[in-house]
């Protein structure tokens, strides 16, 4: 049983009430002052109290995902690194594994798609990155054979792992259930987290003397996914995609790289670059640098290019809705914005999966094959 399957969760939640029950149960038979009466109610206290924590533990975990696995959290991983090579004529995308959806006759790509674990070697920053690619079943199929597909680059917020978004946020199976029912069109899906230099948040930042995450993101994972897969080179072939830091960085890119992206979608995304301990100094006294990493300043000084937007908040439990409001009416056409704004709705998981189809379905709409 995984660390964060619903049995695991039901047999804590289970253990933790028949020892709440036992406790109550057991309290007077234990209410001497013998070695062996204290011993059994420290024994049914810490016994209720470990199962009630792991209870909570494992719910947090399995709603924000901290930990994929139970190796995971035990520090056991030992899967090997990937050693890229950088030399000349080398893939800047390297397959390193292979994963099934879990769906009828899902062990064959051309019925249930195909998740690769794939690594990404940055030509230009220098960058290597895990990360993972949803081909759809159609990529597979004889019919569509040499077409090419939309894509979209979609990441995590900080800290998050990039097996959030499959475990998580669950966008291959909702892209492919979408594209299943006829409302949107199949989609090739490139999963990672932003975090190309952990443990440092960069935002999405060229750093001056430091990791170039910008240009990894604007320039060397679009070549290496037209490179490696069916895609095309022209704006509208791609999109970007993210969740809080994971929503900042997409929207700047679909500011500052309209040559490349054509469509970009930020759900609970901020509009400024944060700077505290985990980011380390992003900008170096480059006034001009920090700007740039202010979204509403970018904005207003970007030259429309008929890039489509998409932001979400909630009107009650996010902190980015007055910002979100006025991204929303500093976007000048031809460019496009769209928006979902929920009534209620915290930064979290359960919020995002909520705005997940239907943006997928507006990204559908706005990038092509």
């Amino acid at each position: 049983m995984g660390l964060t399957s619903n049995t695991v969760l039901a047999l804590a939640v289970a253990a933790g009430v028949l020892l709440f029950a036992a406790t109550v149960w057991f309290w007077p038979r234990l209410s001497g002052r013998t070695w062996r009466a204290v011993l059994g109610r420290v024994a049914l206290l810490l016994a209720t109290q470990l199962a009630l924590f792991s209870a909570v533990g494992l719910a947090a975990n399995k709603s924000f995902l901290f930990y994929g696995s139970w190796a995971d959290l035990l520090g056991q991983e030992t899967e090997p690194g990937v050693v890229v090579d950088h030399s000349a004529g080398s893939k800047d995308i390297k397959v390193v594994g292979t994963q099934k959806l879990d769906v009828p006759g899902g062990a064959r790509p051309a019925v249930g798609g195909q998740i690769q674990k794939v690594v990404v070697a940055g030509e230009k920053s220098k960058i290597t990155s895990p990360a993972y690619v949803y081909l759809p079943p159609e990529y597979f199929q004889p019919q569509y054979a040499g077409k090419n597909f939309p894509a979209s680059i979609v990441l995590t917020g900080y800290p998050g792992t990039a097996e959030n978004l499959i475990k998580g946020l669950n966008y291959p199976m909702t892209a492919y259930k979408q594209a299943k029912a006829g409302k949107m069109q199949p989609m090739i899906l490139v999963m990672l987290r932003p975090t190309v230099a952990p443990p440092r948040d960069t935002e999405c930042v060229d750093i001056p003397g430091g990791p170039q995450t910008e240009t990894f993101f604007a320039k060397d994972l679009p070549k290496a996914v037209t490179e490696t897969y069916r895609v095309g080179k022209e704006a509208r072939n791609m999109g970007f995609i993210g969740n809080s830091t994971g929503g900042y960085c997409a929207l700047k890119m679909g500011i500052h790289h309209p040559e490349t992206f054509g469509a970009a979608a930020g759900l609970s995304a901020y509009y400024k670059a944060a700077e505290d301990p985990t980011t380390g100094d992003l900008f170096h006294g480059d006034k001009a640098l920090r700007a740039r990493a202010n979204l509403l300043t970018s904005l207003k000084a970007k030259q429309p290019a008929k890039t489509s937007f998409l932001v979400t908040s909630s009107e009650t439990g996010e902190g980015n809705l007055g910002d979100t409001k006025k991204f929303i009416a500093d976007v000048k056409s031809p460019d496009r914005v769209s928006s979902i704004i929920l009534d209620s709705g915290g930064h979290n998981f359960n919020t995002w999966r909520r705005e997940i189809p239907p943006m997928l379905v507006w990204m559908s709409g706005r990038i092509q094959a």
